[in-house]
């Protein structure tokens, strides 16, 4: 890993990374415009394009946030048939802009974890350029294992905060240990691996946040997918705000932070940045990030699978959105990264990756 902060120890830079969070002015204009050279220089001009596909809805889990948590009345929960996947994967394939697809759904581990071992078959057989990443939660190293031999080529699952007091606040059932630990046994695996964070969680602080890189660094993540936290419908935190509310600048500075501190790690323009404004994604093309997901999950299915309000394109068709990228990326002068856009990084061999 290229590094940007030669002379800083953990807490120097907890400290750096604190300082660039609180630029303003032609202090934020440099960090952008910094983080967008160093994107360019690691990542190309070249966006690679990640359809997300979101085949099931259904969750075990009560994270306090979510709009799909379990005990969230208001989605009509729906899993899609194998059969249904494959064709929502084959539009995918021949819309010939995505070079992956994106198998993600609610935590529910079970009988479910073999019937996607053998979806993952029968994609790989029809589809054998395509990559897959999953990200359906915390599962056991063996079934991890599985469904990388299966044709899983990346995984992600967020970490959400760095915090390990705020994560179980946030996680009932679950602690920061746990998730953790599903991360390296997933780099252990040989597994391009996709970690990231949510931004102004309520009991953030900018520490938290500066923590949150810290711990991207040092897993060194093939992918890191950040997006701001936006008060759910349903849920427990549905009358909290944003942290950062009144500095909405901010979500775009961690953006450009964390390309400083992970340089040649892929960093998507989560869909939740345009949630929040017009032109989110594209801001968020320009201050860091270069990877592109446009929604793939057919109607009628994606308007229950809403983990935020105010969530955009759930009306469209998947051809909508193939389109829509299409034109936004064209209007950026960013063209479309050809191939499945495998991880940047030179895996080193299993359980062996860099950290800090």
């Amino acid at each position: 890993m290229e590094n940007f902060f030669p002379h800083c120890g953990k807490s120097g830079l907890r400290a750096e990374w604190r300082r660039l969070l609180d630029a303003r002015g032609p202090a934020q204009d440099a960090l952008f415009a910094r983080a967008d050279a160093v994107r360019r220089a690691h990542c190309g001009d070249a966006v690679p394009v990640r359809a997300i596909l979101e085949f099931s809805n259904a969750c075990a889990n009560d994270c306090l946030y979510c709009g799909i948590r379990a005990s969230n009345p208001l989605p009509a929960r729906y899993r899609m048939t194998p059969d249904e996947i494959l064709a929502a994967v084959h539009g995918i394939a021949a819309g010939g802009t995505a070079g992956t697809v994106v198998l993600q759904s609610g935590e529910t581990p079970g009988p479910a974890d073999e019937d996607l071992a053998a979806l993952l078959r029968r994609i790989k057989a029809e589809f054998p350029a395509l990559a897959i990443t999953l990200s359906v939660g915390n599962r056991p190293r063996d079934v991890y294992a599985r469904w990388r031999d299966a044709g899983m080529d990346r995984y992600l699952l967020r970490f959400e905060t760095s915090d390990p007091d705020l994560f179980a606040r946030l996680h009932p059932g679950s602690t920061l240990a746990d998730r953790l630990g599903c991360l390296r046994d997933l780099q252990a695996l040989g597994v391009q691996t996709g970690g990231g964070f949510m931004i102004g969680l309520p009991g953030e602080t900018p520490d938290t946040l500066a923590g949150n890189i810290l711990l991207c660094r040092e897993f060194d993540f093939d992918m890191i997918g950040i997006g701001p936290f936006i008060p759910c419908p349903g849920t427990p935190l549905e009358n909290e705000s944003n942290a950062y509310a009144g500095d909405p600048d901010l979500f775009f500075r961690a953006i450009a932070v964390l390309r400083l501190a992970c340089p040649d790690a892929h960093i998507p323009a989560t869909t939740a940045f345009d949630a929040l404004f017009p032109d989110g994604r594209d801001r968020a093309l320009r201050c860091g990030a270069n990877v592109f997901m446009p929604n793939a999950t057919p109607q009628p299915f994606r308007r229950d699978y809403q983990l935020y309000p105010g969530k955009p394109c759930v009306d469209e068709e998947p051809a909508d959105c193939t389109r829509c990228t299409r034109a936004r990326l064209r209007a950026l002068g960013r063209p479309v990264a050809p191939g499945p856009g495998h991880s940047l990084k030179k895996q080193a061999p299993p359980g062996n990756r860099p950290v800090l």
